[in-house]
């Protein structure tokens, strides 16, 4: 089998491989088979399986960009867009991944250009970082530019992701000026972002929510089971009623050395019992939940017990337990 030597990004660049003396056939004899995907004409990446999931797409179109941006003829063009998310690895939700997206400030303007789609605008200093060595737009600006491409719920978790890197909510706000396509549904979603927000799944929700005039959700409410331990919910819906979203990265970062998934079932049932021998309420929804547009009909019979949650106790910022 032969050995393809990488660059620092896990890249296979042609003319690296032809200085190793790996011919032309045997580089397009490997993604024949498999063992090779071409990302853009003379850039390679090693087939895995892990590219197979949403975060492994995620991960694959971040090697796309930092391929395209280091060996096209735009290449001094910072990567902007979904492309800098992926880069920056921000939380998205149904990002586009069809073309690599750059910006130029040149005046010449922008189109699509092959699998690039190049954005004609304005960049300040600031507004261009280098990450790995590849030149990106700001955190900051990145999700400024995702917000008003899409709904109003992948802005909300694109700025939700970016509260939750540190960036300046004031600064994303000042950015959404002018007649931008995107602006007014972008605007609400930065006001109403929360960096405490630790999923894609956990913003789509709070969006449904949100969308549907319902009661804005406290993120990561803590309670107390009738054991006196401290959990910490995604969601306080009223001052009784907690919510969680189910998913299964979620269970997987609940994993503890030597567990399986149904270990981590079983705990979060006894967390579950805990919390409702309290006399809390909990409700659960997935994925599937949120795909089907479903959610309204496990919240609508709780609506007489929704409202702006209890402060928060003092141990919001204790490590999630449970």
């Amino acid at each position: 089998m032969t050995a393809f030597p990488v660059d620092r990004h896990g890249l296979i660049r042609r003319p690296t491989a032809l200085a190793f003396d790996i011919s032309d056939d045997e580089l397009c004899a490997a993604v024949r088979r498999g063992a090779l995907l071409r990302l853009t004409p003379g850039v390679y990446v090693p087939n895995s399986k892990a590219f197979d999931d949403a975060k492994g797409r995620e991960e694959l179109f971040r090697l796309q960009s930092i391929a395209v941006a280091t060996s096209c003829a735009d290449h001094a063009l910072p990567l902007s867009h979904t492309s800098a998310a992926a880069v920056h690895r921000l939380l998205t939700l149904s990002p586009d991944h069809r073309r690599v997206h750059v910006t130029t400030t040149d005046g010449r303007g922008g189109g699509i250009r092959s699998n690039r789609h190049v954005h004609q605008s304005t960049l300040r200093d600031d507004e261009v970082v280098s990450v790995d060595g590849v030149a990106v737009t700001s955190l900051a600006r990145t999700a400024v530019d995702v917000a008003t491409m899409g709904s109003f719920a992948q802005a909300l978790t694109v700025f939700d992701s970016t509260l939750r890197r540190g960036a300046d909510r004031d600064t994303m706000h000042d950015s959404l000026t002018g007649p931008r396509r995107g602006v007014r549904p972008a605007r609400r979603a930065i006001d109403l972002a929360d960096g405490e927000s630790e999923s894609v799944g956990e913003s789509w929700s709070r969006a449904q929510i949100l969308t549907a005039g319902l009661p804005r959700p406290r993120v990561q409410q803590w309670v107390r089971g009738i054991s006196g331990r401290e959990y910490r919910c995604d969601f306080g819906l009223g001052p009784r009623l907690v919510a969680e979203f189910d998913g299964k990265i979620k269970y997987g970062r609940l994993l503890r050395p030597g567990e399986d998934i149904a270990d981590v079932i079983l705990r979060e049932k006894a967390r579950e019992d805990d919390i409702r021998a309290a006399g809390y309420m909990m409700l659960r929804w997935t994925w599937g939940t949120l795909r089907d547009g479903s959610l309204l009909g496990i919240l609508n019979p709780w609506r007489s017990h929704m409202h702006q949650p209890t402060p928060v106790s003092s141990t919001q910022h204790q490590p999630k337990l449970g």
